[in-house]
Order: C-alpha cells, then sequence, then structure tokens
C-alpha cells in the first residue's frame, strides 16, 4: 500500500494514508518528500514551500491559504490553513461539457405501482402528521407487526415534532414533505394520522398529495374516533389485505431515484467513497436513472464546478439561487456561513469548508446538472438533480427520500448506524471503518487504496443498489433504524 497520494497533479499537498512519523522517505509518483512533522492518517502534508497566504491546493482546487510559511514535509491542517470563502459571491456562466456515459440496461426485481413509479420495498407506513400523536404512531407500528408477510415486508412508524405551533415557510415545508412521503412508492401502504385540532391536519396534507391510489392510503382523525388503536389497527389491517397480491416484477434502472449523501466524513472521503458514487451516479444516469445530490452548505466552495456543468443557463441561474439563498439564510439567523467542517470532520483530516465541498462534490461524478429542486420539490427529470436542504444527515436524507430517492447512498469516514425513512446503504471511505463496524457498512470503498479500480468499485455498488433495490436488506434496516427530520427554519408558537 502506498503512504501517500498526491490527488491531482497539481496539488501542493499530499494526503497520507496511514499516520506517518517526522522523518518518513515518502514516495509519490513524480517526487519523494520528507517529513518534517508528524501527519496523521488522511491528514495532508506541504509537497512544496508554501508562503503566507499562498493558495494550498487539493482536487487541482484551492482549499484554502496558509497562515504562515509552511515548509516541505510540514503537517497542513487546522493550525496552519485558512479558509479563502467570504460571503455571497457572483457568477458567471462558462459552461464546459460534461461527460455522458455509455447507456446500459439493466433491471431490478421491484414493485410498479398504479402512477407508473417503483417501489423497491413494499412497506407499512404510519405518518403523524403532529408530535401530538407520535406515541399512538409508534404504539400502532408495534401492533401492527402481526400484519408483517403476505405482502407486508416491514411496518414502520415515522414519529416527528412538528405539525403544529407552525408558521409560514416551516408549517408548508411539513405539509408538503409529509403528503410526498404519503405518495412514496416504497410504501404498499399508509395510514395518514392526524389529532383533529392542529394545522398541518389530515385535510391539509391529503390536499396537497399528488393523485394518489386510493387503494394504498386511508386517513385517520383521533379525535373523530372512540378508540383510535382498535381503528387505526382496522385500518392497517385493510392496506395489509390489499398489499397481499403485490409482487416484485422485472424493471428497468431507468426507473430508480438515488439520493447521495455524505456524514462523518473523513480525509479519505475525498477520496475513496465519494468517487466510488460519482462514478456509480454517472452509471446509473447512462441507464436512464437519476441521482440527487443535496446539503448545500457542504457546495460552497465547490458550487462553480457544478455550476459549469449546468444544461443551460436556466438550471445555472437556479444553482446560483440553490446557493446564494442559503448563504441568506445563514446571515439572516446571524451565523457565520462557513462554520464548517465539524469537529469529527476536523480531527479525520479536512481542514476547511472548501476541502469538506470538494471531496463531497465527488458524489457528482461527472454528469449535467439537469434540474435544481427545491426543499421540498420532486425529482421530474431523469438525470443528476440537485437539491435544496441542510447538511444535518436526518433531514437532508428524508428531503431526498420525499423527492422521490427509493435508496439513499451515504458516504462515511467516521460511520453511524442511522437510516433513513428508505434503505440508507453506508458506504465507507477507508477499510479499518468497515472492518470495525461491520453492523453499520454496507460497501468498503477502502478497497481504491489497496488495489481495486474506480470502474471496478463502481460497478460493484451498482451491483450492490440493483440487489437492494431488488430487496437485500440496506444494514440500517436489519437493525431497525429508520427514521425521519423535517426542516426547521423559523418561529414555533
Amino acid at each position: 500500500m502506498k503512504q501517500a497520494v498526491q490527488i491531482h497533479a497539481n496539488d501542493n499537498v499530499a494526503v497520507a494514508l496511514k499516520a506517518l512519523p517526522a522523518g518518513t522517505k515518502v514516495a509519490l509518483d513524480a517526487q519523494t518528500c520528507v517529513l518534517v512533522s508528524d501527519v496523521p492518517a488522511g491528514h495532508k502534508f506541504a509537497l512544496l514551500p508554501l508562503q503566507k497566504d499562498e493558495p494550498v491546493i487539493k482536487y487541482g482546487q484551492p482549499i484554502g491559504a496558509a497562515k504562515r510559511a509552511i515548509a516541505p514535509g510540514e503537517h497542513v491542517h487546522t493550525h496552519n490553513l485558512r479558509t479563502l470563502l467570504s460571503g455571497e459571491l457572483s457568477y458567471t456562466y462558462t459552461p464546459i461539457q460534461a461527460k455522458q456515459g455509455k447507456r446500459e440496461a439493466q433491471t431490478f426485481y421491484g414493485y410498479l405501482r398504479k402512477d407508473g413509479k417503483a417501489g423497491v420495498r413494499n412497506e407499512l407506513w404510519i405518518l403523524p402528521t403532529v408530535g401530538c400523536v407520535n406515541d399512538v404512531a409508534t404504539a400502532l407500528e408495534r401492533d401492527a407487526q402481526s400484519l408483517l408477510g403476505g405482502g407486508v415486508e416491514n411496518v414502520r412508524a415515522f414519529p416527528h415534532p412538528y405539525g403544529c405551533s407552525q408558521m409560514g415557510d416551516d408549517q408548508e415545508h411539513t405539509r408538503d414533505i409529509l403528503a410526498n412521503l404519503a405518495i412514496h412508492p416504497n410504501a404498499g401502504g399508509v395510514l395518514v394520522l392526524g389529532l383533529g385540532c392542529e394545522n398541518s391536519g389530515v385535510q391539509e396534507i391529503q390536499k396537497r398529495m399528488e393523485a394518489y391510489d386510493p387503494q394504498r392510503v386511508r386517513f385517520l382523525v383521533a379525535q373523530n374516533v372512540e378508540d383510535e388503536l382498535a381503528s387505526g389497527m382496522a385500518l392497517l389491517s385493510e392496506l395489509a389485505a390489499n398489499m397481499a397480491e403485490d409482487k416484485r416484477v422485472p424493471l428497468p434502472a431507468s426507473k430508480l431515484i438515488i439520493g447521495m449523501k455524505c456524514g462523518g466524513s473523513d480525509g479519505f472521503s475525498g477520496i475513496t467513497a465519494n468517487p466510488v458514487i460519482g462514478r456509480f451516479s454517472d452509471k446509473l444516469i447512462a441507464m436512464g436513472g437519476s441521482t440527487i445530490l443535496t446539503e448545500v452548505p457542504e457546495m460552497f466552495g465547490a458550487e462553480t464546478l457544478l455550476m459549469a456543468r449546468c444544461i443551460n443557463e436556466a438550471v445555472f441561474q437556479d444553482t446560483v439561487s440553490l446557493i446564494n439563498d442559503f448563504k441568506q439564510y445563514f446571515e439572516a439567523h446571524h451565523q457565520t456561513i462557513y462554520e464548517n467542517p465539524s469537529p469529527g470532520n476536523k480531527e479525520g483530516g479536512i481542514s476547511t469548508l472548501e476541502d469538506k465541498a470538494l471531496g463531497c462534490t465527488q458524489k457528482s461524478g461527472d454528469s449535467p446538472v439537469v434540474a435544481v429542486l427545491p426543499y421540498t420539490g420532486r425529482v421530474s427529470q431523469n438525470g443528476l438533480n440537485l437539491q435544496s436542504a441542510p447538511g444535518n444527515d436526518l433531514v437532508a436524507t428524508t428531503a431526498i427520500a420525499a423527492a422521490g430517492a427509493q435508496i439513499v447512498l451515504f458516504s462515511t469516514g467516521r460511520g453511524t448506524p442511522f437510516g433513513g425513512p428508505v434503505p440508507t446503504l453506508k458506504i465507507a471511505s477507508n477499510t479499518p471503518l468497515a472492518t470495525k463496524k461491520k453492523n453499520w457498512i454496507d460497501f468498503d470503498a477502502g478497497r481504491l487504496l489497496t488495489g481495486d479500480t474506480l470502474d471496478a468499485l463502481g460497478d460493484a455498488l451498482a451491483a450492490l443498489v440493483l440487489e437492494t433495490a431488488s430487496g437485500k436488506k440496506a444494514k440500517n434496516e436489519e437493525n431497525g433504524y429508520q427514521g425521519i427530520a423535517i426542516f426547521k427554519t423559523g418561529v414555533t408558537l
């Protein structure tokens, strides 16, 4: 195994692939460097002498500037590297020819819904419209385990704290996210459970749902019945009976929408896991499918690379608004726009937001950006979509699931057990994590550092996605870890 890697020929730093003590002679493809300080695994060291304020280059792009002079072989991190990012920027559309993959035809075994959408699961969902009935929803989830089998693959309630005491965008976001989940193709049956006096009640959710199949959705207002548990179980039993005949059938991969997210990133995430997801994204798009990239604050510093791949100027302008609107959100709350990366990111070797963003956006591959979705938007164009949502893991994962993603690919260098409302495949950036946390991790992208090629791992990840779409459980499903979170931006009454 190599000791370190220079990601791009123009980089003036390299990344240590294992912990390297001072005095280590590191052989790279084009040069040799002797370390003058200890460098932890995943962290950077200088390849050239860097002067104060000189840009530090990684991924072929600036990730910040030197706070002081840095010697060749010296550890480069938060102690001697600062961000170059500031407030809102002006952008010019300078398109490049984004790469188009060779079209392939592959299939999976899923559930074809009446609206033509494809589900990769046939689950029975309980969606509370307001936090006041969360405990009723979880009690129904417990009692409805008796309905498993006969077409029902899983029964899941999705409690959340909202649905009332909200105003403006917050209230609309709650209504729209719940409405989108109520028509998600992974749910063969949905019980929309309300209290009866909340702002975002059953009727508000129902009128925001697109034309839905009445065979697979039921509504219950707890205040209108004598025994909400008995009434709820009766409705869930009806839904389960309607699901009994649902069968998996061969479907084209073009019906897949896959979300892409990262969390607990480290210095390897942008070298292994995210590029592997990017290669998969290009492959799925070549099959006619779609992917969604979100967590907008983690695009800051790499946004121009996405803007250059927009299919036209209208999509470019939408991307500019996506970025600047999120910066305005930070400023409106008197928060520092670039208060990122997290302590865990820094421990893993990520020093600045540019460093994090350039690694994060590797998940988008090389395909053109075809559309920009608002927070509660839904995918309507095949290809690479950007979506407005924060970096928070569960909020972002819920957003891309509500946008139509049947599966989420989640890269991580530190590890996490969580799962969203859809299968959430964890892609480890390093083999030690994949080995240690086998109960969390679905795919080891660290193999890219030990001889596997990017193409081979992209193909292997595609095969896992198709298996998962055909019924193979993700680790989060095996563990029973599924949840939702809704983006809150304003006042609570």
